[in-house]
Protein backbone atom coordinates (compact mmCIF):
# COMPACT_ATOMS: atom_id res chain seq x y z
CA UNK A 1 0.00 0.00 0.00
CA UNK A 2 2.62 2.30 1.00
CA UNK A 3 4.19 1.96 -2.53
CA UNK A 4 0.92 3.08 -4.42
CA UNK A 5 0.89 5.96 -6.39
CA UNK A 6 -2.35 8.09 -6.21
CA UNK A 7 -3.74 10.90 -8.26
CA UNK A 8 -3.84 14.39 -6.99
CA UNK A 9 -5.76 17.26 -7.64
CA UNK A 10 -5.39 20.62 -5.68
CA UNK A 11 -8.68 21.86 -3.65
CA UNK A 12 -7.68 24.45 -1.29
CA UNK A 13 -11.00 24.95 1.06
CA UNK A 14 -12.66 28.75 0.53
CA UNK A 15 -12.41 28.86 4.11
CA UNK A 16 -8.70 29.65 4.17
CA UNK A 17 -8.47 31.67 1.31
CA UNK A 18 -10.81 33.78 3.28
CA UNK A 19 -8.68 33.39 6.31
CA UNK A 20 -5.79 34.45 4.83
CA UNK A 21 -7.25 37.84 3.22
CA UNK A 22 -8.62 38.60 6.44
CA UNK A 23 -5.04 38.46 7.94
CA UNK A 24 -3.55 40.34 4.86
CA UNK A 25 -5.81 43.19 6.26
CA UNK A 26 -5.15 43.11 9.64
CA UNK A 27 -1.20 43.73 9.35
CA UNK A 28 0.21 45.27 12.31
CA UNK A 29 2.92 47.88 10.05
CA UNK A 30 6.55 48.29 11.52
CA UNK A 31 8.33 51.33 11.84
CA UNK A 32 11.11 52.18 10.15
CA UNK A 33 14.03 54.71 9.52
CA UNK A 34 12.36 57.32 6.76
CA UNK A 35 15.81 57.15 4.60
CA UNK A 36 16.24 53.44 5.57
CA UNK A 37 15.84 51.67 2.02
CA UNK A 38 16.60 48.59 1.55
CA UNK A 39 19.71 48.93 4.10
CA UNK A 40 18.15 47.01 6.93
CA UNK A 41 16.02 44.31 5.07
CA UNK A 42 12.51 44.38 3.01
CA UNK A 43 11.11 48.31 3.04
CA UNK A 44 7.62 48.67 4.43
CA UNK A 45 6.27 50.62 1.41
CA UNK A 46 7.63 47.65 -0.84
CA UNK A 47 5.80 44.84 1.32
CA UNK A 48 2.98 47.22 1.48
CA UNK A 49 2.29 46.89 -2.00
CA UNK A 50 2.96 43.28 -2.35
CA UNK A 51 0.14 42.75 0.68
CA UNK A 52 -2.15 44.91 -1.23
CA UNK A 53 -1.98 43.29 -4.19
CA UNK A 54 -2.16 39.87 -2.97
CA UNK A 55 -5.44 40.73 -0.75
CA UNK A 56 -7.02 42.48 -3.54
CA UNK A 57 -6.10 41.67 -7.25
CA UNK A 58 -4.42 37.90 -6.50
CA UNK A 59 -6.37 35.25 -7.93
CA UNK A 60 -5.24 31.39 -6.05
CA UNK A 61 -7.89 30.15 -8.17
CA UNK A 62 -6.67 30.64 -11.70
CA UNK A 63 -3.18 29.23 -10.48
CA UNK A 64 -4.56 26.51 -8.62
CA UNK A 65 -6.70 25.88 -12.18
CA UNK A 66 -3.01 26.25 -13.77
CA UNK A 67 -1.61 23.73 -11.46
CA UNK A 68 -4.28 21.28 -11.75
CA UNK A 69 -3.98 21.16 -15.59
CA UNK A 70 -0.84 19.22 -14.96
CA UNK A 71 -1.32 15.23 -13.91
CA UNK A 72 -0.17 15.15 -10.30
CA UNK A 73 0.33 11.94 -8.00
CA UNK A 74 1.55 11.67 -4.61
CA UNK A 75 3.31 8.49 -3.05
CA UNK A 76 4.86 7.39 0.11
CA UNK A 77 8.64 6.97 -0.02
CA UNK A 78 10.76 6.45 3.36
CA UNK A 79 7.94 7.41 5.60
CA UNK A 80 7.22 10.67 3.57
CA UNK A 81 4.52 11.80 0.97
CA UNK A 82 5.69 13.25 -2.33
CA UNK A 83 4.00 14.76 -3.96
CA UNK A 84 4.83 15.38 -8.25
CA UNK A 85 4.10 16.34 -11.78
CA UNK A 86 4.03 13.68 -13.68
CA UNK A 87 3.74 14.38 -17.56
CA UNK A 88 4.67 12.22 -20.61
CA UNK A 89 5.69 12.76 -24.23
CA UNK A 90 4.48 12.01 -27.32
CA UNK A 91 8.26 10.95 -28.56
CA UNK A 92 8.60 7.20 -28.56
CA UNK A 93 11.95 6.76 -26.02
CA UNK A 94 11.85 10.10 -24.94
CA UNK A 95 14.38 10.77 -22.03
CA UNK A 96 12.62 11.21 -18.88
CA UNK A 97 14.21 14.29 -16.89
CA UNK A 98 13.43 15.01 -13.36
CA UNK A 99 13.36 18.46 -12.22
CA UNK A 100 14.09 19.92 -8.50
CA UNK A 101 13.38 23.23 -7.31
CA UNK A 102 14.89 25.02 -3.86
CA UNK A 103 13.77 27.35 -1.18
CA UNK A 104 11.76 29.81 -0.71
CA UNK A 105 10.44 28.37 -4.42
CA UNK A 106 8.46 25.44 -5.60
CA UNK A 107 7.06 22.98 -8.56
CA UNK A 108 5.68 26.63 -10.15
CA UNK A 109 9.59 27.54 -10.97
CA UNK A 110 9.15 24.78 -14.08
CA UNK A 111 5.86 25.71 -15.01
CA UNK A 112 7.14 27.78 -18.34
CA UNK A 113 9.09 24.78 -19.12
CA UNK A 114 6.76 21.94 -18.93
CA UNK A 115 5.36 22.36 -22.25
CA UNK A 116 8.44 23.35 -24.91
CA UNK A 117 10.55 20.35 -22.86
CA UNK A 118 7.68 17.88 -23.19
CA UNK A 119 8.37 17.68 -26.90
CA UNK A 120 11.23 15.33 -26.33
CA UNK A 121 11.09 14.65 -22.44
CA UNK A 122 8.61 12.92 -20.09
CA UNK A 123 8.80 14.90 -16.59
CA UNK A 124 8.93 14.34 -13.19
CA UNK A 125 8.74 17.22 -11.17
CA UNK A 126 8.40 16.54 -7.30
CA UNK A 127 7.72 18.80 -4.63
CA UNK A 128 10.95 18.53 -2.36
CA UNK A 129 10.39 16.76 0.76
CA UNK A 130 8.95 18.83 3.28
CA UNK A 131 8.08 21.39 0.80
CA UNK A 132 4.69 22.67 -1.08
CA UNK A 133 2.41 19.95 -1.42
CA UNK A 134 4.48 16.94 -0.45
CA UNK A 135 3.60 18.08 3.16
CA UNK A 136 5.70 18.71 6.15
CA UNK A 137 8.61 15.96 6.69
CA UNK A 138 7.57 13.45 9.94
CA UNK A 139 11.10 12.91 11.13
CA UNK A 140 14.69 14.31 11.49
CA UNK A 141 17.27 13.78 8.22
CA UNK A 142 15.77 15.19 5.88
CA UNK A 143 19.45 16.09 3.91
CA UNK A 144 20.10 16.37 0.08
CA UNK A 145 21.38 12.53 0.28
CA UNK A 146 18.05 11.79 1.71
CA UNK A 147 16.30 13.24 -0.48
CA UNK A 148 18.23 12.15 -3.57
CA UNK A 149 17.40 8.41 -2.32
CA UNK A 150 14.42 8.91 -2.50
CA UNK A 151 13.79 10.37 -5.54
CA UNK A 152 15.53 7.43 -6.93
CA UNK A 153 13.11 5.08 -5.23
CA UNK A 154 10.64 7.79 -7.07
CA UNK A 155 12.03 7.27 -10.81
CA UNK A 156 12.17 3.41 -10.33
CA UNK A 157 8.53 3.45 -8.87
CA UNK A 158 7.75 5.12 -11.90
CA UNK A 159 9.51 2.32 -14.39
CA UNK A 160 12.16 4.53 -14.86
CA UNK A 161 15.51 3.04 -15.50
CA UNK A 162 17.94 5.89 -17.11
CA UNK A 163 17.11 9.79 -16.79
CA UNK A 164 18.25 12.83 -16.56
CA UNK A 165 18.26 15.45 -14.12
CA UNK A 166 17.73 19.16 -14.01
CA UNK A 167 18.50 21.54 -10.70
CA UNK A 168 18.28 25.05 -8.93
CA UNK A 169 19.38 25.80 -5.38
CA UNK A 170 19.05 22.93 -3.18
CA UNK A 171 18.01 20.91 -6.00
CA UNK A 172 21.59 21.85 -7.06
CA UNK A 173 22.98 20.36 -3.95
CA UNK A 174 20.60 17.23 -4.68
CA UNK A 175 20.85 16.48 -8.12
CA UNK A 176 24.69 15.45 -7.88
CA UNK A 177 24.38 13.00 -4.61
CA UNK A 178 21.60 11.39 -7.06
CA UNK A 179 24.03 11.07 -9.17
CA UNK A 180 26.22 9.67 -6.72
CA UNK A 181 23.66 7.47 -5.49
CA UNK A 182 22.44 5.98 -8.95
CA UNK A 183 25.76 6.66 -11.58
CA UNK A 184 24.39 3.77 -14.01
CA UNK A 185 20.82 5.40 -13.89
CA UNK A 186 21.46 8.84 -14.09
CA UNK A 187 22.15 9.93 -17.75
CA UNK A 188 23.58 13.57 -16.75
CA UNK A 189 23.06 16.52 -14.08
CA UNK A 190 22.20 20.28 -15.52
CA UNK A 191 22.18 22.73 -12.89
CA UNK A 192 22.35 26.27 -12.14
CA UNK A 193 25.19 26.52 -9.51
CA UNK A 194 28.12 23.85 -8.70
CA UNK A 195 28.61 24.93 -4.64
CA UNK A 196 32.04 24.37 -4.27
CA UNK A 197 34.08 26.55 -1.67
CA UNK A 198 37.19 27.33 -1.47
CA UNK A 199 39.08 24.56 1.62
CA UNK A 200 41.11 26.14 4.26
CA UNK A 201 44.24 24.99 1.94
CA UNK A 202 46.29 27.64 1.14
CA UNK A 203 47.72 25.98 -2.00
CA UNK A 204 44.15 26.17 -3.17
CA UNK A 205 44.02 29.68 -2.82
CA UNK A 206 46.98 30.42 -3.87
CA UNK A 207 45.96 28.84 -7.00
CA UNK A 208 43.05 30.44 -8.07
CA UNK A 209 42.83 32.90 -11.04
CA UNK A 210 42.69 37.18 -10.04
CA UNK A 211 38.89 36.38 -11.74
CA UNK A 212 38.43 33.20 -9.64
CA UNK A 213 39.52 35.32 -6.28
CA UNK A 214 36.91 37.88 -7.40
CA UNK A 215 34.20 35.80 -7.60
CA UNK A 216 35.09 34.23 -4.11
CA UNK A 217 35.07 37.53 -2.77
CA UNK A 218 31.45 38.21 -4.37
CA UNK A 219 30.15 34.99 -2.99
CA UNK A 220 31.43 36.01 0.45
CA UNK A 221 29.69 39.33 0.15
CA UNK A 222 26.56 37.74 -0.48
CA UNK A 223 27.11 35.39 2.35
CA UNK A 224 28.18 38.61 4.70
CA UNK A 225 25.04 40.82 3.63
CA UNK A 226 22.53 39.09 1.86
CA UNK A 227 22.76 35.40 4.12
CA UNK A 228 21.10 36.17 7.24
CA UNK A 229 18.40 33.78 6.12
CA UNK A 230 20.37 31.05 5.88
CA UNK A 231 22.26 31.34 9.46
CA UNK A 232 18.57 31.31 11.24
CA UNK A 233 17.62 28.57 9.29
CA UNK A 234 20.54 26.40 9.52
CA UNK A 235 20.67 27.24 13.96
CA UNK A 236 16.70 28.26 15.06
CA UNK A 237 14.10 27.44 11.90
CA UNK A 238 11.49 26.40 14.47
CA UNK A 239 11.54 29.70 16.05
CA UNK A 240 11.25 31.68 13.11
CA UNK A 241 8.89 29.97 11.72
CA UNK A 242 6.38 30.18 14.53
CA UNK A 243 5.92 34.08 13.19
CA UNK A 244 5.63 32.77 9.83
CA UNK A 245 3.43 29.90 9.94
CA UNK A 246 1.02 32.90 11.76
CA UNK A 247 1.64 36.06 10.01
CA UNK A 248 1.02 35.70 5.74
CA UNK A 249 2.63 39.00 5.74
CA UNK A 250 6.03 37.90 7.45
CA UNK A 251 6.27 34.95 5.70
CA UNK A 252 5.73 37.40 2.33
CA UNK A 253 8.54 39.39 3.54
CA UNK A 254 11.44 36.56 4.73
CA UNK A 255 10.33 34.31 1.39
CA UNK A 256 10.13 37.63 -0.33
CA UNK A 257 13.37 39.11 0.74
CA UNK A 258 15.79 37.61 -2.02
CA UNK A 259 13.38 38.21 -4.92
CA UNK A 260 12.80 42.17 -4.74
CA UNK A 261 11.77 43.24 -7.82
CA UNK A 262 13.66 40.08 -9.76
CA UNK A 263 10.33 38.01 -10.60
CA UNK A 264 7.11 38.88 -11.44
CA UNK A 265 4.92 39.71 -8.50
CA UNK A 266 2.53 36.64 -9.81
CA UNK A 267 5.18 34.05 -9.89
CA UNK A 268 6.50 35.29 -6.01
CA UNK A 269 3.27 35.37 -4.76
CA UNK A 270 2.33 31.99 -6.16
CA UNK A 271 5.00 30.20 -4.52
CA UNK A 272 4.35 32.04 -1.24
CA UNK A 273 1.13 31.05 -1.13
CA UNK A 274 1.86 27.67 -1.52
CA UNK A 275 3.73 27.64 1.92
CA UNK A 276 1.23 29.41 3.57
CA UNK A 277 -1.97 27.12 2.24
CA UNK A 278 0.38 23.71 2.91
CA UNK A 279 1.87 25.08 6.35
CA UNK A 280 4.96 23.62 5.32
CA UNK A 281 7.43 26.53 6.07
CA UNK A 282 8.72 24.91 9.31
CA UNK A 283 9.73 22.25 7.68
CA UNK A 284 10.99 23.55 4.34
CA UNK A 285 13.69 25.33 6.24
CA UNK A 286 14.64 22.46 8.14
CA UNK A 287 16.68 21.60 4.88
CA UNK A 288 18.98 24.38 6.05
CA UNK A 289 18.88 22.68 9.31
CA UNK A 290 19.52 19.10 8.45
CA UNK A 291 22.20 19.69 6.07
CA UNK A 292 24.00 21.73 8.49
CA UNK A 293 24.61 19.08 11.27
CA UNK A 294 24.94 16.49 8.90
CA UNK A 295 27.89 14.46 10.03
CA UNK A 296 30.55 14.59 7.29
CA UNK A 297 30.74 11.96 4.39
CA UNK A 298 34.21 11.97 2.56
CA UNK A 299 32.81 11.45 -1.32
CA UNK A 300 35.26 11.08 -3.99
CA UNK A 301 34.41 13.24 -6.55
CA UNK A 302 31.25 12.98 -8.99
CA UNK A 303 31.51 11.03 -11.95
CA UNK A 304 28.06 11.64 -13.81
CA UNK A 305 28.46 14.27 -16.82
CA UNK A 306 27.37 17.56 -15.05
CA UNK A 307 26.91 20.55 -17.08
CA UNK A 308 26.18 24.01 -16.06
CA UNK A 309 24.29 27.17 -16.59
CA UNK A 310 25.40 30.15 -14.48
CA UNK A 311 24.04 33.73 -14.39
CA UNK A 312 26.60 35.89 -13.81
CA UNK A 313 24.18 37.81 -11.00
CA UNK A 314 23.63 34.62 -9.04
CA UNK A 315 25.94 32.30 -7.21
CA UNK A 316 29.23 32.21 -8.72
CA UNK A 317 30.55 28.97 -9.61
CA UNK A 318 34.45 28.58 -10.16
CA UNK A 319 35.48 25.87 -12.40
CA UNK A 320 38.74 24.45 -10.56
CA UNK A 321 37.16 24.47 -7.22
CA UNK A 322 34.53 22.11 -9.17
CA UNK A 323 36.46 20.46 -11.19
CA UNK A 324 37.88 19.12 -7.57
CA UNK A 325 34.21 18.04 -6.62
CA UNK A 326 33.15 16.55 -9.97
CA UNK A 327 35.04 14.35 -12.06
CA UNK A 328 33.36 14.82 -15.40
CA UNK A 329 32.07 18.45 -16.13
CA UNK A 330 31.17 18.37 -19.62
CA UNK A 331 29.36 21.97 -19.76
CA UNK A 332 29.89 24.75 -18.24
CA UNK A 333 27.98 28.13 -19.69
CA UNK A 334 28.13 31.54 -18.31
CA UNK A 335 25.08 33.66 -19.16
CA UNK A 336 24.59 37.84 -17.94
CA UNK A 337 22.24 39.12 -15.85
CA UNK A 338 19.37 37.59 -13.26
CA UNK A 339 18.89 33.60 -13.59
CA UNK A 340 18.75 31.72 -9.85
CA UNK A 341 14.82 31.51 -11.24
CA UNK A 342 16.02 31.15 -14.79
CA UNK A 343 12.99 28.71 -15.69
CA UNK A 344 11.33 31.77 -14.84
CA UNK A 345 13.52 34.70 -15.48
CA UNK A 346 15.42 33.24 -18.67
CA UNK A 347 13.29 30.63 -19.62
CA UNK A 348 14.24 30.28 -23.54
CA UNK A 349 18.16 30.79 -22.51
CA UNK A 350 17.22 28.44 -20.09
CA UNK A 351 15.66 25.97 -21.78
CA UNK A 352 18.15 26.28 -25.26
CA UNK A 353 20.95 25.50 -22.49
CA UNK A 354 19.27 22.42 -21.20
CA UNK A 355 18.63 20.88 -24.56
CA UNK A 356 21.69 21.35 -25.58
CA UNK A 357 23.20 19.46 -22.69
CA UNK A 358 21.02 16.36 -22.88
CA UNK A 359 20.91 15.96 -26.54
CA UNK A 360 25.01 15.47 -26.41
CA UNK A 361 24.41 12.97 -24.15
CA UNK A 362 22.07 10.97 -25.82
CA UNK A 363 23.26 11.67 -29.59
Amino acid sequence: MTQQIRPYTIDVPQRELDDLRDRLGRVRWTEELPDAGWDYGVPVDHLRELVTYWRDEYDWRAWEKRLNAQPQFVTEIDGQNIHFVHVRSARENALPLVLLHGWPGSIVEYLDLIEPLRADHDLVVPSLPGFGFSGTTRDRGWTPVRMAAAFRVLMKRLGYQRYGVVATDWGSFIAPELGRAAPDEVVGIHVQQIWSHPSDDPAELASLTDDERAAVAKNQWFSDNGGAYGTVQQQVPQTLAHGLTDSPTGLLAWNGQLWKDDVDVEFALTNITIYWLTGTIASAMRIYREFHIAEPVAQEPTTVPLGLAMFTNDFNSIRILADRDHANIVSWNVYEGDGHWAAHQSPDIYLHDIRTFFAGLVD
